[in-house]
């Protein structure tokens, strides 16, 4: 049965557009077998802003404070709870050219030196091999394959530096440039993510 780990980043709750082909999926991949876990970055799941206090409790150490143990204890959770899942399903709206800092803070947690990546003679190596990404990316405009497109660039970049190149995109555009170019990209997108098999 095949794990998987879905991220929702939206902070529109009701109105979220990638709320719906992220749920759409999961249905899909329910009715295939697949055990979901779901972590709502931008609704009950939110975590706390990283600072200083935290990144630096985030490399360890014998002196933490407890804010910082704590922090820490809530990154080796969502660390193991990737490692843990066979396939990463991540909802990348765009907002203003890039990603929801919602979902750039569990990038904060669990992109960490010596845990998920190590810097070796010849370069970072990724330490979170052998998973399945993919990425369904809602915007208002058209973005696909421009220079304005800095969601998905940066989140392969990211999720390659961990060791997670088998990416996928779901690309859901136009959604703001009127009613029928909206139905136009949710219903491509929906029909990308029945072909994606869990």
């Amino acid at each position: 049965m095949s794990k998987v780990l879905i991220l929702k980043s939206s902070i529109l709750g009701g109105y979220s557009q990638s709320a719906v082909l992220i749920d759409h999926l999961a249905s899909h991949w329910e009715n295939q077998g697949a055990a979901i876990t779901v972590r709502d970055l931008g609704g009950k799941d939110v975590l706390p802003m990283v600072d200083g206090e935290i990144a630096s409790g985030l490399r360890g150490g014998a002196e933490l404070s407890a804010r910082q143990q704590e922090m820490l204890a809530l990154s080796d959770t969502l660390v193991a709870e990737l490692k843990a899942n066979d396939t990463i399903v991540i909802a990348a709206p765009m907002y203003n050219f890039t990603i929801p800092v919602q979902l750039k803070n569990w990038i904060d947690f669990v992109a960490r030196a010596g845990v998920t990546f190590t810097y070796t003679e010849t370069g970072p190596k990724g330490l979170v091999e052998g998973k399945r990404a993919v990425l369904v990316t809602t915007r208002g405009g058209a973005h696909k394959d421009g220079p304005t497109d800095h969601v998905v660039p940066y989140l392969k970049t990211v999720l390659g530096f961990m060791g997670i190149t088998n990416v996928e995109v779901v690309y859901a555009e136009a959604l703001n440039m009127g009613p029928e170019a909206h139905d136009k990209g949710m219903g491509e997108a929906k029909h990308s993510i029945d072909q994606l098999k869990a």
